[in-house]
């Protein structure tokens, strides 16, 4: 929930609520941190992240402040297992997703915190994801699984925490310009004095697209103010976060455009753009009330306003797209570490949490941004209510054994402005989410674990109310496990090595372009893979790193209207998903590094009689030099090759297509003081 920060108190109640990812790794743990191989240390220690017992990777300072995107979602393609899907379409450029689940927008199967804060929007999407500027972000932990009881709307697939700097006495600046005229700009500056620690950071950028009609600019701003009073059993802060962006939409091409000329834009795109603005606030408090009970409270508010002019296809109108949500929570945790008991070593810890939804959703059908009708305009509200209890118990030596479970329930009313006629929501029940989670330590070298759990989807804009029937629906319950490997043969080797499979009850998904906001049913489902993932430090100056990920998907049971889906795989999963990489310290100045990203290609529909699309691999390499001891020269190639990729779906008569970039040149000045 906070920011780590290295007093007493936050230490000890970051074990269970906050999980940041500084600590050392130890036997039991089978997290891993990209690129780091991390030194054992005591497993006496407070539980971080690692401690969920799940498929849990860190992306560290190092591997996020250098890299040149455009925005951070691109920052997941790093780590192992997760998928980014690239729209290229103004500020709809795309998100990631992990665990067989795409990223579509259909099904949003991954909750976003940003220092704790929950940072989706209504539909799941992940709009808030750039509030934080990259020199800001301190690193980024991503669970994966069912097994994590501390999250329950869009925990589905696992949850992704953005961790921002706190604390500290620093200044940094980063000037980058490169390939489409890019131009961005960031600073962030740390002021720590007494009890007050101050944290700021700025990031503005512009570029030109490397298509026409894609130009984009947006900046961000953060900050951060936290006051610990004498003694550092407490601490007390204030976040603020904004950021605005405007950009053109290039559109989507047919199979016959992209071959002809995959950096066109079409003429239907031409007043194609987005204006977004998104705002989080939110205040956040610890404090230790005895040697072993240790609380943790925040409240919050979401502001989204979002404007789109979208025209999918040559045929079709164009839409003028007006989101509006006002999201407001709060969230307490209370952890009580009891010590030594005759069950063995034992904590507890015990949460509730809220947050209230107000929606507005207006669509209009457009000609070059003047309005012709509305097709859509509707108020809802959506609230959810959770409580969990986890308790971490170690009854042997190299034992862990992890029980949790989760309650939920949601609430609220919908409107439909059109009509004036107003629905209930789906009374889902109190949904309840059992999960648990084992380690042992072989020994010091290897440790093998397994968790099992449940997590929960309901319907998503109009879908969550009973429009279209008088019963209640049920929720759609996944039920996931997990059994894996950790293992550290050589001091400077290490990995891990699991095997996974989720299934769902009733998968539903949203119609994305439909007037009335609603749903489809899919069925049954199940989703399995293996992942594989090894670090590894042969010299001082050599580090290395390998992910894959191996991944089906198929439909188990379906509706009647969905027959011919039966036993058929999900849209735009690939079966593969891999990225390996090197940095070279190849002296005191000079610093190189390699990598590779890519995936194999995917259907486009639950028949899969279109077609496969959307592989690749590309290659990027990065040279840093340092100038002095403030100030570092860095030049980076993206798609290396120049080789071509694309995202792709399907329109319900042909492929349409949303090239990638070609190869790219940023060169960089950063400083830090």
């Amino acid at each position: 929930m906070i920011s780590a920060r290295l007093t007493p108190i936050a230490v000890a109640v970051s074990m269970l609520a906050t999980l940041p990812a500084q600590a050392a790794d130890t036997a039991d743990s089978v997290a891993l941190t990209l690129g780091e191989v991390v030194v054992s240390g005591s497993a006496d220690g407070p539980l971080q992240a690692r401690r969920v017992l799940s498929s849990v990777d860190i992306l560290p300072q190092a591997r996020i402040e250098n890299q040149v995107v455009a925005n951070n979602w691109q920052l997941f393609g790093q780590l192992p297992g997760v998928m980014l899907t690239q729209f290229g379409q103004g500020t709809t450029s795309g998100k990631f997703s992990m665990r067989g689940f795409n990223g579509e927008g259909e099904i949003n199967a991954v909750k976003l915190l940003i220092d704790g804060v929950p940072s989706n929007s209504n539909d799941g999407n992940m709009p808030y994801i750039d509030l934080a500027p990259r020199l800001d972000i301190e690193s980024i932990e991503v669970v994966r699984g069912t097994n994590d009881p501390r999250y329950g709307l869009h925990n589905i697939a696992g949850n992704a925490n953005i961790l921002t700097k706190s604390g500290g006495n620093y200044v940094q600046g980063r000037a980058t310009l490169g390939s489409f005229q890019t131009r961005e700009l960031q600073a962030a500056a740390g002021i720590e004095q007494g009890a007050l620690a101050q944290n700021y950071a700025l990031a503005v950028n512009s570029t030109d697209g490397y298509r026409a009609h894609s130009g984009a600019e947006n900046g961000a701003f953060s900050a951060k103010w936290f006051i610990t009073p004498e003694g550092g059993d407490s601490r007390f802060g204030l976040i603020l976060r904004h950021s605005t962006a405007r950009a053109d939409e290039a559109g989507y091409l047919t199979d016959a455009q992209r071959r002809a000329d995959p950096d066109q834009s079409p003429a239907h795109n031409a007043t194609d753009e987005d204006r977004r603005m998104a705002t989080q606030v939110a205040l956040q408090a610890e404090t230790a009330l005895g040697s072993q009970l240790f609380w943790t409270g925040q409240v919050y508010l979401n502001n989204l306003d979002d404007r789109r002019f979208v025209t999918f296809s040559a045929n079709v109108s164009q839409q003028e797209r007006v989101v509006a949500e006002t999201h407001s929570g709060a969230s307490t945790t209370l952890t009580w570490r009891a010590g030594k008991t005759v069950l063995g070593d034992l904590s507890v810890m015990g949460g509730l949490d809220v947050e209230r939804q107000d929606n507005r959703s207006t669509r209009y059908n457009t000609v070059s941004q003047v309005r012709q009708s509305q097709t859509r305009d509707q108020a809802f509200e959506f609230d959810t209510a959770g409580a969990f209890v986890q308790a971490v118990l170690k009854p042997l030596p190299g034992l862990s054994l992890t029980p949790a479970f989760r309650a939920d329930r949601v609430d609220g009313t919908y409107t439909n402005r059109l009509n004036g006629k107003t629905y209930d929501i789906n009374d889902y029940g109190t949904i309840k989410q059992p999960k648990m989670s084992a380690v042992y330590a072989l020994s010091d070298a290897y440790s093998v674990y397994g968790n099992w759990g449940r997590s929960f989807q309901v319907g998503v804009g109009t879908a969550s109310y009973k429009v279209n029937q008088t019963a209640d629906l049920s929720p759609s319950i996944n039920e996931g496990w997990e059994a894996g490997l950790k293992f550290r043969p050589l001091a400077w080797l290490e990995g891990r090595l699991a095997a996974w499979r989720q299934t769902a009850s009733n998968e539903a998904r949203r119609k994305l372009n439909d007037p009335a906001n609603d749903a489809e049913n899919i069925g049954q489902t199940r989703r399995q893979g293996v992942d594989l993932q090894l670090n590894a430090q042969p010299t001082r100056q050599l580090g290395l790193w390998v992910g894959a990920a191996l991944q089906r998907s198929k439909i188990l049971q379906a509706d009647v209207a969905s027959a011919g889906t039966v036993g058929k795989e999900i849209d735009h999963v690939p079966h593969l998903l891999y990225n390996l990489g090197a940095d070279y310290q190849a002296s005191e100045a000079w610093r190189l590094s390699a990598w590779v990203n890519g995936q194999s290609g995917y259907y486009l529909e639950r028949t899969n009689s279109t077609g496969k699309f959307g592989g690749y691999t590309l290659a990027n390499v990065a040279a840093a030099y340092r100038l002095s001891p403030r100030v570092n020269l860095e030049v980076q190639v993206r798609n290396l090759f120049d080789r071509y990729n694309e995202y792709a779906w399907w329109d319900g008569a042909q492929s349409l297509h949303a090239p990638g970039a070609p190869r790219s040149v940023y060169g960089t000045v950063a400083v830090k003081f």
